[in-house]
């Protein structure tokens, strides 16, 4: 009996559920990506998926779950013959954000392949995924490589393993989901798109329904088994129906209407290539075969639209998914033509009577199943509307003397000059400063500590070469050993911890220029996010200064955090600086690898923090500088006359200074200044 919470049992979220069953019922929909809150029950409503996914027939003995009937000519452990092939149960493998490239793909022993040309190979995650559930728990956390990697493996159905002259090829093809918070950062837009399907979920506010929900757990933990034994008639229920859906399906007939509907609605909705229109024809199609019938509505398009386009409508990580329901009515309506629904009336009022979303019977969203806690059950809650954008900021309260003024808009973001981290780090990969990883540039070679992952073949020829006589070499291979293998070395990119300083006292205040400052800090928030960068928010004005976001990876939360900032009062710049230090500290202890740059927004004055602020800022200043922070100073000083303050804080710090018009890419007033070539600078002048 298996211990895993039954799929049946869980709570609400109509949304999931159907997106996952309708997956299951056409895996070819393309996966779904499930965003929510912590604590939501996204993991247990997807693991609970995999028992109810029929049998698997896999040619036996084949370590990469061949079908009998249509055998994969590539397979490494091919060529297979005719005999009858063995059922298994559909796996759900989990890929652990913190997993190597050979644990996802497969690694090959080079050593082997090398002295025998044998292709010693061994399966990694991908192949155990093929024909299953590949799930990824905080997959907005995943590192770049092992995205690249999914991305070629869902987009082709294979994965090739290439080292040194060596090409292992085998199938792989999944259904792909995938759980994230948002407030931790956003997916890459190419893995976004991979998806088919997304999901946003959030905790009932209902107590009833949350009784509920506590009431069902609390008996799953006493006894997993003699629960899900009480779910069983209905996980079977619902199997047989996956069952059903499944041979239905190559019957479901899309009419040209449909599709007419569906492209129009891509069109309307201005969503990036074809891929939205293929998977909503897809999910449409599925959704029919999971009510029972075998023509695609007009509500079958509408509940598909609601699934597969709200992901794809993002310009940038600061826009909120969604989809306006009113204008996807009014498309719908338009490109109608004839009506694809059996209906008495020859002109429905609108799309919406008795589809699959209306939650009836063989409707779309699967039914609430009574249970054995059917007396104590509130009806499932209706689906959760997409998020709305962000509200625009409210005036901030105005204290006794305080002379705060209310949060202005941010100016439009612009494309900023790259500002790096000097010297080569080895933090997380991305793509800010230089760095030691696993992929990049071949710079040298060095003895492997561990597991040979990146051969350096003309390296470790040139080791083995002397010892061939006194290894008896007589055929044509190379006599190689453990000694011999050099690991390759590589220099690529990394990402930082940018943290940004941003003055917030009465002299920034003037509207258009905090507007303008804004939005520089919102362009070097997008450049911090497609760098793959964690970010921090540290604001100072009044007496003191405070972290307003401490160090993620959401970027967007940090621009949330932006536009809310209100302005005045004076200008506590050493307190800004000193807490600032503060963060940074704590950071290179739980992260030392990843390396600061500094940013702090300001025209330079300091009125604020004690009987002398410019020396104490100045103080402060030259803390960051003995620990080797690399910082960047955006000038925000303005009009005739400047008093150049930022930059002397600039020297301070060991930093370099630019003005807001230098830090637009296209800028003409000259270059971002290297901040290794400004240390060397102060360096001199120090000398």
């Amino acid at each position: 009996m298996s211990t895993r919470y039954p799929f049946t049992a869980v709570v609400g979220m109509d949304d999931l559920r159907l997106a996952l069953l309708l997956n299951a019922v056409s895996p070819a929909v393309g996966g779904v990506l499930v965003r929510g809150e912590k604590g939501t029950a996204k993991s247990t409503a997807v693991r609970a998926l995999a028992e109810l996914l029929p049998a698997v027939p896999v040619v036996a003995g084949c370590r990469f779950s061949c079908d009998p009937a249509s055998h994969d000519l590539g397979c490494p452990d091919g060529p297979h013959g005719t005999e009858p092939g063995v059922q298994r149960p559909a796996r759900m493998v989990e890929l652990p954000v913190g997993a190597s490239e050979d644990r996802l793909v497969g690694s090959l022993d080079i050593e082997k392949a090398l002295s025998e040309g044998v292709k010693a190979f061994e399966p990694g995650l991908l192949a155990a995924a093929h024909r299953g559930i590949l799930y990824v728990d905080e997959v907005n956390l995943l590192s770049d490589h092992l995205i690249d990697h999914l991305l070629d493996a869902a987009a082709m159905g294979s994965s090739y393993v290439e080292r040194e002259g060596v090409s292992v090829r085998h199938a792989a093809r999944f259904l792909l989901v995938g759980t994230m918070n948002p407030e931790e950062g956003e997916l890459r837009p190419q893995l976004l798109d991979r998806f088919g399907l997304t999901v946003e979920v959030a905790a009932s506010r209902d107590p009833q329904q949350r009784v509920e929900v506590v009431r069902r757990r609390l008996a799953f933990e006493d006894d997993p088994a003699a629960f899900a034994h009480r779910w069983a008639a209905d996980e079977a229920a619902l199997r047989e129906r996956i069952v059903t859906a499944r041979a239905l399906l190559p019957q479901v007939t899309l009419g040209d209407a449909v599709l007419l509907q569906i492209a129009a609605t891509c069109a309307a909705f201005e969503v990036d290539g074809m891929r939205a229109d293929i998977v909503m024809a897809r999910t449409a199609t599925a959704l029919a075969a999971w009510a029972g019938r075998t023509e695609v509505t007009s509500e079958d398009v509408r509940q598909a639209a609601l699934l597969a386009l709200p992901h794809r409508r993002r310009r940038s990580p600061f826009d909120a998914p969604g989809l306006d329901e009113d204008k996807l009515d009014e498309t719908l309506e338009e490109f109608k033509g004839q009506d694809q629904e059996p209906d008495e009336d020859p002109e429905p009022d609108g799309p919406g009577d008795g589809g699959p979303g209306d939650g009836g019977p063989g409707g779309g969203v699967p039914p609430q199943s009574d249970g054995p806690a059917a007396e104590n059950s509130p009806a499932p809650e209706e689906t959760s509307p997409p998020a709305p954008p962000a509200p625009s900021p409210e005036p901030a309260p105005q204290g006794a003397g305080s002379g705060e003024r209310a949060a202005v808009a941010a100016s439009e973001p612009f494309r900023t000059k790259v500002l790096s981290v000097p010297g080569l780090g080895e933090g997380a990969a991305g793509r800010r400063s230089r760095a030691r990883t696993e992929h990049g540039r071949t710079t040298g070679s060095v003895r492997p500590r561990g597991a040979l992952t990146k051969l350096h073949l003309a390296a470790t020829v040139q080791a083995a070469a002397p010892h061939q006589k006194a290894r008896g070499r007589t055929g044509p291979g190379l006599v190689v050993r453990r000694d011999d293998l050099r690991q390759a070395t590589r220099e690529g990119r990394e990402g930082n911890l940018v943290l940004f300083a941003v003055d917030a006292s009465g002299s920034m205040a003037a509207r258009q220029r905090m507007s303008a400052v804004k939005g520089a800090v919102l362009s070097l928030l997008l450049d911090a996010y497609q760098r793959r960068d964690k970010v921090g928010l540290i604001t100072f004005r009044g007496r003191d200064a405070e972290v307003a976001l401490p160090p993620t990876s959401s970027v967007d939360a940090a621009a949330a955090r932006l536009e809310k900032l209100p302005t005045g009062g004076r200008t506590p710049l050493s307190a800004g600086l000193l807490k600032a230090h503060d963060v940074l500290r704590v950071e290179r202890l739980r992260d030392p690898s990843r390396r600061p740059l500094l940013v702090v927004v300001t025209d330079g004055r300091a009125t604020g923090g004690g009987a002398d602020p410019v020396a104490l800022a100045a103080r402060a200043a030259r803390l960051h500088a003995a620990d080797g922070t690399a910082s960047v100073v955006v000038d925000c000083e303005t009009g005739p006359v400047r008093l150049g303050l930022a930059r002397e804080l600039a020297r301070e710090l060991g930093g370099t200074a630019v003005t807001l018009d230098e830090l637009r890419a296209d800028s003409i007033a000259g270059l971002v200044r290297d901040v290794q070539g400004n240390r060397k600078t102060t360096a001199r002048r120090a000398a």
